[in-house]
């Protein structure tokens, strides 16, 4: 599809291929903000330990509530400001933003100084990420947003991966502080320098996307509603990416104190921390192409119940090859899930609102982190850590079980039936 003229250049196309420039160096910048998380995956819960004396894991984990509510309220605004003002200016703020993160956390002098750090990284993470998914969705148009978001978050969580063992290393080799979050700073300054110098606006593929007499946009709080509670399928991947972060989270802030309780070193805590992302960020380039073409319910669900069964496996388990195993599976599993997810919430949105509705969605999917935060460090100071993790296996493996009774195949093949009037939004 492609229109002679726009205020964005002077030709805008959909399509992958004619926008593969602009979609590879988006996806670099996404490996960025991915990276900004991965300065933080293996260090910052053992500088809680070891550096501030921190021995409850409620407190310990504050730093994960307060990164999840803000990132998740920064993706509700970004959403919003992005359909309304553009998508670029909200990049370039959400770096604007992040480039403290790594300082603050250096310089901290306090636990507080930490939590601080990472309301401002949520904030980061929730404009940029969200950003960058949105920018990537409009350039692609529909025929390949399952492939757009494999590559998309593969990209970002290659970076956690990557990052959270040379960081893991370098804290290992030099300290926890500052060698660490060095890498973080320079991660910062080149986002933000790529983002203003060489990133393009994407509205103008918007409007070449959007069908000829298709509704207008909704008011934004019937956005909302619809999108948490209305529509069954997008409140199934709101649940499901909420229950997904959650078990994400315990893996963040739980497993790397899990892990070193049982006299693992720094070194193989870096490997196993970043094992799990790894195998996350490969295979969902596979799985979100799979999902353009099999459907994405299929493998929400097996992804769901497969995390399940992983994290059970860690739970269980009791040497670095079992925890190394469990680790690959539960990256496989959160594969399965991720973009798919994102893809199935782009398949029932129109245009008009999607940015809106995807902001909605990873509002819910973050809460996870802040809710699994209080969730996690409450079980496990109550019952311990190894039965705090069997609870999130079961909790897991049950939203899977919401998805497969709850939503509806989102993704349309050409001769499928056309979407029922009653499930279009009505403007509020």
């Amino acid at each position: 599809m492609t229109a002679p003229t726009s205020s964005d250049g002077p030709t805008v196309r959909l399509g992958l291929r004619a926008n593969a420039g602009q979609f590879a160096l988006l996806v670099g910048v996404n490996a960025l903000v991915g990276g900004m998380v991965g300065q933080e995956r293996t260090v910052l819960p053992l500088l809680a330990t070891d550096v501030f004396g921190i021995t409850s894991a409620v407190t310990a984990l504050t730093f994960l509530a307060a990164f999840g509510v803000t990132k998740a309220l920064a993706n509700l605004a970004a959403g919003g400001l992005a359909d309304r003002f553009g998508r670029k200016p909200v990049l370039v703020a959400g770096w604007i933003v992040g480039l403290p993160v790594p300082l603050l956390l250096i310089w901290a002098p306090t636990w507080g100084w930490v939590v601080l750090a990472n309301v401002l990284l949520g904030v980061n993470q929730g404009l940029t990420w969200s950003t960058t998914v949105i920018m990537k969705i409009d350039l692609v148009g529909p025929a390949r947003r399952g492939l757009a978001m494999g590559l998309n978050e593969a990209a970002g969580y290659g970076a956690v991966a990557v990052t959270a063992l040379v960081t893991g290393l370098l804290a290992e080799r030099f300290g926890l502080r500052p060698a660490p979050f060095l890498v973080g700073l320079a991660y910062a300054g080149a986002g933000l320098a790529v983002s203003t110098l060489f990133v393009r606006e994407t509205t103008g593929h918007v409007r070449l996307e959007q069908t000829p007499g298709a509704p207008a946009k909704p008011a934004w709080r019937s956005i909302v509603a619809r999108t948490t509670f209305r529509d069954r399928s997008l409140s199934a991947a709101c649940q499901a990416g909420l229950v997904n972060n959650l078990n994400d989270g315990m893996a963040w802030g739980l497993l790397p104190i899990f892990y070193a309780a049982r006299g693992m070193p720094i070194g193989q805590i870096a490997v196993l921390t970043a094992i799990y992302p790894a195998v996350w960020a490969v295979a969902q380039i596979g799985t979100g192409a799979w999902s353009d073409r099999v459907g994405r319910k299929p493998l929400i669900v097996g992804g769901m119940l497969l995390q399940g069964a992983a994290i059970a496996g860690i739970a269980a388990g009791s040497s670095f090859a079992a925890w190394f195993v469990a680790a690959m599976v539960l990256g496989l599993g959160t594969a399965l899930v991720y973009p798919t997810l994102l893809a199935a919430v782009a398949d029932v949105a129109e245009p008009s609102w999607r940015g809106s509705a995807i902001g909605v969605y990873r509002l819910w999917r973050d809460l996870g982190f802040a809710i699994g935060a209080f969730v996690v460090g409450i079980a496990a100071d109550g019952v311990g850590a190894q039965a705090t993790i069997a609870i999130v296996a079961v909790l897991t493996a049950a939203s899977g079980v919401v998805v497969l009774v709850r939503m509806r195949e989102t993704r349309r093949l050409p001769g499928d039936a056309p979407v029922p009037a009653s499930e279009t939004p009505a403007r509020a």
